[in-house]
């Protein structure tokens, strides 16, 4: 029997897609990757797959092409609409045809439709795309490659038709996947690490700046391929310029060279080494149902939600004191913890700990937008830079609206944002940090958020980078055309990616200077980079490509900033830009049409549809038959298992998933019978109950010391505090100099402890520490060499004086 969703059958029936290679090329911190996928049509009849997939939310593809027996055939970049409308015809009259565009609503999220594969045929499939590599708070530059597509949820009435793919758990995605690496870069690679099982590391040279990698056999499809790769020496400014393309118009863009800038800029040390004490800071937690997931693989007793309260714990206790700050909560609808933003105090730190203890992942679906609209129209406090902290799981389908919304505010506050587990979306939470000035962290693997998330509150509590200003000093003759959009962030030891066309020649000097000035806490500061004019080698177009998706992706937010008005014709720019470069947009799609044998295929066609790995798993386990019986119910979730039907031309219209009419299938019928009910799951709605939650483990030693400072930085001498040492009240109360108050020896023992059994967890804990040794400076205590002394005597460590900042 054919299997028409493209599962597996029992039987063991095959499905289209056999197989998956991936070739990757990191180039400093820039990488191009080449997929390469095999389908095959085991079927009696011609089929037409579609496979849906993930990508790199800030993905230029810039390739397509398909090889059918011994013909290739390369995809050209059209028109999005005009593009259907020939592979639909080609359809029609029995030609083979592909299919590649972009999702109208979530940028990461690509269809591929594979038409006309007559029985007994195979088609390879290549597609190639260019991305930078964005740097992590230890200075590693993370790759990652989408295996997982999550469920998208689609607001009720939000743009556009939901996006809609076949999901399936892990272990029955039917094709195989295989990954490889080279990494090169001018400073030598220290690293190489990954979520995943990799071989061993080969160094190419003794200089150690070339190296390749491979993902180990066995990879199983239930979480994203990350790689994260480390250079020695990493914060150095570059600047690479690429030779325009030879067949390309002069005065164009492909014609032009075009050179990629990436700034580190140095702050002042004097500027550097005082911490903010202000601000408003407001955190935004995503508790949707898919919050009760574990946070990895490795942990399958630590959900997310768990893992995000105890970040919040410690946020709450690194602000400064003089700081305002609020929490909002959302899922189908969302709370606020305080009508407005107070100021932070010891009563209303307790009053958030104790929500925030109360918190779980029981508000239904992932509304993000409305929430954002309230903080938005909520007034800004003076002297209070606004600092917004989003924790999502980023499955939301309506991506675009969200980030249109930051943007628009993007003046009256700084946004850092946060993607939890595995599937996350890379447009909405890079973009997210992008439009709203921030930094993007992405909580995978093995990681945990406490680190990341502390590292963000450091950038947050920088002083503000005000009046930025990039200038170009070229030879005579010699002009630059700015492609990226203007500069507003920026971050000690965060880099900073400028992308230029350059046009004319001159006969002087061959080299250029790059100047940027900016003001920082009343300090004005520059810097420079001086590069030389004459063309990189081996670079091929990958600058180029990076720099038209930049100007591309600027074009359409500023598009739909200005649809149903005059607007210049910025989609008409954006189609003339994508078609001249070979790159990837919302307005076109890739379209490659078999016209070379001339026979028509016969027969009905057979649309299959390909399955993506999904995380079908909640508290641990498989989903149940209720929780999947909920997800097929819930028509708000825009990623369940759909049933594609063959559709003549003029069902297509320009909504990305248009013709999908019909929602579930064999899969269903198979799994209603092998599946029996759980009461664990309502059967309303896809969120579990509380009762499926893993029973919670005993906090973690230091949650429970942090757990107990002051807003102030102090702690108190008492039991718990004698307890989350490991000792008696008596073992910490007696050895106390007398002419001590107890708040600064309590706080002494604290800050030893942390640096006598936490060094592991610095970045944790180093900002509430500094909180407390500013606490004991302003008592003006005495003894305090000798307290010291008497702390290390008491809890057995060596810690001098001066690594506590005493």
């Amino acid at each position: 029997m054919m299997n028409r969703c493209g599962l597996l059958t029992p039987e063991k029936e095959p499905v289209p897609l056999k197989s998956i290679e991936v070739e990757l090329e990191v180039r400093d911190h820039v990488a191009t990757l080449v997929s390469t996928l095999l389908y095959e049509n085991k079927e009696d009849k011609p089929i037409e797959a579609v496979f849906v997939f993930p990508l790199p939310g800030d993905a230029a593809v810039c390739h397509f092409s398909a090889v059918i027996g011994q013909t290739q055939i390369v995809a050209e970049v059209k028109e999005k609409q005009q593009a259907r409308e020939e592979y639909d015809d080609a359809l029609s009259s029995g030609q083979q045809a592909f299919l590649l565009e972009k999702s109208d609503q979530s940028p990461d999220i690509f269809s591929l439709s594979v038409g006309s594969l007559p029985p007994g045929e195979s088609a390879s499939i290549r597609l190639e795309y260019v991305t930078e590599l964005a740097v992590q708070a230890d200075d590693g530059l993370r790759f990652c490659l989408p295996a997982v597509l999550n469920p998208r949820y689609q607001p009720q009435g939000s743009e556009g038709a939901s996006v809609q793919v076949t999901s399936v758990p892990a272990s029955l995605v039917p094709y195989s996947l295989s990954f490889s690496a080279r990494v090169s870069s001018p400073r030598p690679i220290s690293k190489v690490e990954s979520s995943s099982s990799l071989d061993p590391l080969q160094y190419l040279n003794a200089e150690k700046t070339q190296a390749t990698v491979k993902l180990a056999a066995g990879h199983k499809f239930d979480r994203d391929v990350e790689l994260l790769i480390y250079y020695t020496n990493a914060h150095q400014p570059t600047a690479v310029l690429e030779a325009g393309q030879a067949s390309a118009k002069p005065g164009t863009l492909m014609g032009d060279p075009v050179v990629m800038v990436s700034l580190y800029p140095e702050f002042p040390q004097a500027v550097m080494s005082s911490v903010a004490s202000c601000g408003e800071f407001i955190f935004l937690l995503d508790r949707s149902g898919s919050m009760s997931c574990p946070l990895n693989n490795s942990n399958q007793q630590e959900t997310r939600i768990a893992s995000a309260r105890d970040t919040l714990l410690l946020l709450l206790k690194s602000l400064p004191m003089g700081c305002y700050f609020n929490i909002y909560s959302f899922g189908s609808s969302y709370e606020h913890m305080f009508p407005k933003s107070v100021e932070y105090s010891e009563k209303t730190m307790e009053k958030a700990l104790k929500k925030v203890e109360e918190m779980t992942a029981n508000l239904g679906g992932t509304e993000i937008l409305k929430p954002l609209e309230h903080i938005y129209s909520q007034p800004c406090i003076p002297n209070q830079p606004r600092q917004l902290f989003v924790f999502t799981d980023g499955e939301v389908g309506n991506t675009k609206e969200v980030i249109d919304l930051v943007k628009k505010n993007s003046g009256s506050h700084r946004c850092f944002s946060f993607g939890i587990g595995e599937g996350a979306s890379t447009a909405l939470i890079n973009d997210l940090a992008k439009e709203g000035g921030g930094h993007a962290q992405f909580i995978t693997g093995g990681d945990r958020m406490q680190p990341k998330v502390m590292q963000s509150l450091r950038f947050a509590l920088q002083p503000v980078v005000q009046d930025v200003s990039v200038t170009w000093d070229l030879p005579k003759g010699v002009s630059a055309t700015v492609l990226s959009p203007p500069i507003t962030a920026l971050f000690q030891g965060l880099r900073s990616l400028v992308y230029v066309q350059v046009t004319g020649q001159s006969s002087e000097a061959a080299e250029g200077c790059v100047t940027v000035k900016y003001s920082l806490a009343g300090h004005r500061s520059q810097n420079q980079l001086c590069f030389s004019l004459k063309p990189a080698e081996d670079t091929g177009l990958t600058v180029h490509r990076l720099g038209a998706q930049t100007l591309i992706r600027s074009l359409e937010m500023e598009e739909r900033e200005h649809r149903g008005q005059q607007d210049g014709g910025l989609k008409e720019k954006v189609v003339e830009l994508s078609v001249q470069s070979g790159v990837s947009s919302s307005f076109t799609a890739f379209i490659a049409v078999n016209k070379s044998d001339g026979k028509e295929i016969q027969g009905p066609l057979v649309r299959i549809n390909i399955p993506a790995s999904m995380m079908m798993y909640a508290c641990g386990q498989q989903l149940s038959y209720n929780q999947l019986m909920a997800l097929k119910a819930d028509s708000q979730l825009g990623c369940t298992l759909s049933l594609f039907s063959s559709k003549p031309k003029s069902s297509r219209n320009t909504s990305f998933f248009s013709n999908i009419k019909k929602r579930v299938g064999a899969f269903w019928k198979r799994r209603e019978t092998s599946l029996q009910p759980d009461r664990c799951i309502s059967k309303r709605s896809p969120k579990l109950n509380e009762t499926c939650l893993p029973e919670q483990p005993l906090r973690d030693p230091l949650l429970q010391l942090v757990s107990l400072q002051k807003a102030s930085g102090c702690w108190l001498l008492d039991a718990a505090l004698a307890a989350a040492l490991g000792k008696t009240s008596e073992e910490v109360e007696k050895p106390k100099p007398a002419s001590v108050n107890q708040e600064v020896w309590a706080t002494i023992l604290a800050l030893i402890w942390l640096h006598g059994f936490k060094t592991d967890a610095k970045e944790e804990w180093e900002l509430l520490a500094m909180k407390a040794v500013s606490w004991i400076h302003a008592q003006h205590a005495p003894c305090v060499t000798e307290c010291v002394e008497a702390g290390n005597e008491v809890l057995g460590c060596s810690v001098e004086k001066d690594s506590l900042g005493l």
